[in-house]
């Protein structure tokens, strides 16, 4: 072939491979979409804790965040998602009027909108609600009211099974997974305001026990996994062990005055919520391997509330 001929051939080649490398720079390809961990719940599922001066404010050391951050290393695409509520109830999780969501009544209708409009990309639901139910005047652990708190279990039965419906039916698919929890009883530090604070214990210990059946047979017949937070807080060990500076004490007590704010003086406390994020339920072995969630074995919180 003539030179001048396959230059005529050699040209539009060389065009078009420029145009084409053009048109891959101007058109890159999108990146994944997004997945989502979306936490559903209480002052716990924000990580409220109390400042200074004694106000409660959302955090990011929850059990949620700690979630997050482990699953976010395998994971990561996924975004979190928080639409938890501290003050919220199993009552007003469904009726709302104590967190405002933008376009939604309540926070069960703001998770729900949630799940449809990001159908597919939901990874993982928590969820941890009805100590408000049981326990709404219970900031201070000197006082439990075990008729009122006998009235919120009965809310609790009524309601949650109606939560966990919704949530089931707006996230129908396999890809999406739930896990809920129990409480651990906060008010046990009462018992060491000696004969004033020791009814108080017990009724409260009475109170979280039937809560925590009542919880736990819901979110079974649900497809819940339920993370034994109870038992991680040794709420039914009465074990002596001793606690520095107070001196004996049974383990229950020892655990909860030293993972809350339970027993810590004015004006951070006292307080009922934890103080260190790590002693609430770990979801990751359950998430990774499907294996029943666990939590670890408390310990000394790391420095002082």
């Amino acid at each position: 072939m003539p030179k001048f001929r396959r230059l005529l051939v050699a040209a539009p080649i060389a065009a078009m491979a420029t145009v084409g490398a053009s048109s891959a720079f101007a058109c890159p390809i999108p990146p994944p979409a997004p997945e989502y961990c979306l936490a559903l719940g209480d002052a716990l599922s924000v990580g409220t804790q109390p400042t200074n001066s004694g106000k409660l404010v959302p955090t990011d050391q929850g059990y949620v965040d700690r979630l997050y951050a482990a699953q976010q290393r395998i994971q990561p695409r996924l975004q979190l998602v928080k639409l938890g509520c501290s003050g919220e109830s199993t009552k007003t999780m469904l009726s709302g009027g104590t967190c405002h969501y933008d376009g939604a009544a309540s926070q069960l209708d703001a998770a729900v909108h949630f799940l449809a409009e990001h159908r597919g990309s939901v990874r993982l639901v928590t969820l941890d609600i009805g100590a408000n139910d049981i326990l709404p005047r219970a900031k201070n652990p000197s006082s439990f009211d075990l008729t009122c708190a006998q009235n919120g279990m009965r809310d609790i039965a009524a309601n949650l099974p109606v939560i966990t419906s919704k949530l089931r039916a707006a996230a129908p698919t396999a890809n999406v997974r739930f896990a809920a929890m129990d409480y651990y009883d906060p008010l046990l530090a009462a018992s060491l305001l000696g004969p004033k604070g020791q009814p108080t214990a017990s009724a409260s210990l009475q109170g979280i026990d039937t809560a925590n059946t009542t919880l736990r047979t819901v979110y079974t017949r649900a497809g819940f996994p339920v993370a034994p937070v109870a038992s991680g807080f040794h709420t039914r060990d009465t074990t002596p062990v001793t606690l520095p500076g107070i001196g004996e004490l049974p383990r229950n007590v020892t655990t909860v005055c030293t993972l809350t704010w339970a027993w810590t003086p004015p004006p951070t406390g006292p307080d009922i919520h934890p103080n260190d994020a790590r002693r609430l339920p770990d979801y990751r072995g359950r998430i990774q391997r499907r294996t029943p969630l666990e939590v670890p074995e408390p310990a000394v919180a790391d420095g002082g509330p």
